[in-house]
């Protein structure tokens, strides 16, 4: 076994690399019967791999049982994956039942076979390619399948996994993922049954993925998700040409693949977004700025409304956020005034509340329209600019270009405690019939997904586009 990764010796220390890199593997949390577990099986982890097989091991415990080993290609993610259920799992569990997922049949079963021989070749006479699984001596076996449509996933659905290994997950929509991770079940003592999951960003199941798995990481809140963030560069084994081909993409593909940014994907809007600057802490903002509502509404999707505030520089700063499905307008409105308490603006100070073009809608005899309910609710509801071509436009000038040769300054800042923006902004992409505009997306039966919050935004950006625009040209609004 050659230990090409090791902790770097320090001056006058005189350990072997063997043992430099028990020490590493101690460091990340993984225990001493684990680490000879690869041993035997030849395997060397790498850093960020050795913390994903410390978090694999913290399952058996009290640590999270959903582990995600995501970012850039390249970082040896599907080899942590292969070796942690092969090498490990299996080999302490006698009989364990494990799957192995990957897109698309053909694919998953070349995958399997490639990495089998390469992460531990000792049990390629043990691969039975007919049904397609790994049967090892002590009765512990690896089922091998694909996934490309609900009716693949369907063959999973019943069955009883102890733990399963999933690659390209952001090719999964949630409510696949979820479907598979109702085949998780077990009735041996001492075992937690457990998800591993590597991919890149990207894919239908982009947004999704990094809302459970990447936001709660970066926010330092991880409570059944562990997500380890590696780059190809994590990598000392890659190859100079594959090394070559990453530099050579651009473009999102290339911040995806190359950088493991989640924070783009493809076809992505808004391109500008950059959450470590348009998103900022929360502060109290001065009562001599400017306030108003702005609200997307709906009933089965998400009714978001946003408190803004303008500074005297012109500069727009989303400061808090409510968005709620199935409630009643009477319900909503107490919700926004507790929301606008919060930030010490009474009703008196907003200067408008707008909201788009159906809350005008006649609904019935007896209701009369949205707007009349809040009415009654004691907000005075006035008519978004809804031109969807200049609101997207209007929401890519204030994000400004801090990527530029010649940086353009944002005049847009969000602050950290409205998620749902923060996650839908980077996600939208743009309409393939109409590139100019953003592609409409619905929240799905379980609220998943949509652009209502990006619809509030632009509502409210739009109002102060028109009243500047009507100082200019001698209108009142």
């Amino acid at each position: 076994m050659t230990l090409a990764y090791t902790v770097p010796p320090q001056a006058g220390q005189r350990t072997t690399p063997r043992e430099r890199y028990a020490q590493a593997g101690h460091m990340a949390g993984c225990p001493a019967d684990q680490l000879a577990n690869f041993r035997r099986g030849y395997y060397v982890a790498q850093p960020k791999q050795l913390q994903f097989h410390a978090a694999a091991r913290a399952a058996d415990t009290d640590g999270a049982t959903q582990i995600g080993f995501g970012g850039a290609r390249g970082p040896g993610k599907s080899h942590a994956i292969m070796a942690q259920i092969v090498l490990d799992d299996c080999q302490r569990v006698p009989g364990l039942k494990a799957l192995f997922l990957r897109s698309v049949g053909k694919a998953a079963r070349e995958s399997f076979e490639d990495l089998l021989s390469k992460v531990c070749p000792q049990y390629l006479g043990c691969y039975q390619p007919g049904n397609a699984r790994l049967v090892l001596p002590n009765g512990s076996r690896v089922i091998l399948g694909g996934f490309r449509t609900e009716g693949d996933i369907a063959k999973y659905l019943g069955l009883e996994y102890e733990v399963i290994g999933i690659e390209e997950t952001t090719l999964l929509q949630q409510s696949y993922y979820d479907k598979i991770r109702g085949s998780l079940r077990s009735t041996r003592e001492g075992w937690r049954t457990r998800i591993y999951n590597s991919t890149n960003p990207g894919g239908v199941g982009h947004a999704w993925y990094k809302t459970q798995f990447v936001a709660p990481w970066r926010r330092g809140e991880e409570a059944d998700t562990r997500f380890i963030f590696a780059t190809y560069r994590d990598n000392v084994y890659l190859q100079v040409e594959y090394t070559d081909y990453l530099h050579g993409l651009t473009g999102w593909l290339g911040q995806a693949w190359r950088e493991g940014d989640w924070d783009i994907s493809a076809g992505q809007f808004f391109t500008t977004w950059q959450q470590g600057v348009h998103v900022i802490p929360a502060f109290n903002p001065p009562l001599n700025w400017r306030f108003w509502l702005a609200m997307d509404y709906a009933f089965t999707h998400w009714n978001v409304v946003y408190l803004l505030a303008e500074d005297g520089d012109g500069k727009v700063y989303v400061v808090g956020e409510h968005a709620e499905r199935k409630w009643l307008v009477p319900r909503h409105a107490e919700a926004v005034v507790s929301m606008l308490d919060h930030w010490n603006v009474g009703r008196k100070r907003l200067w408008r509340f707008v909201a788009g073009e159906d809350v005008f809608a006649e609904r019935g005899t007896t209701g009369g329209t949205i707007a009349d309910q809040w009415m009654r609710a004691g907000f005075r509801l006035t008519r978004a600019n809804d031109d969807r071509i200049n609101g997207a436009a209007e929401v890519l000038r204030r994000l400004g270009d801090v990527r530029a040769d010649s940086p353009i300054a944002p005049t847009l800042y969000v602050f950290e405690n409205c998620a749902r923006l923060i996650e839908c902004l980077p996600s939208l992409e743009h309409d393939p019939h109409r590139p100019e505009d953003v592609l409409k997306v619905d929240t799905d039966e379980n609220g998943n997904g949509g652009d209502d919050p990006y619809d509030a935004l632009r509502y409210g950006l739009q109002e102060v586009a028109r009243t500047q625009y009507g100082r200019v040209h001698g209108y009142d609004y």
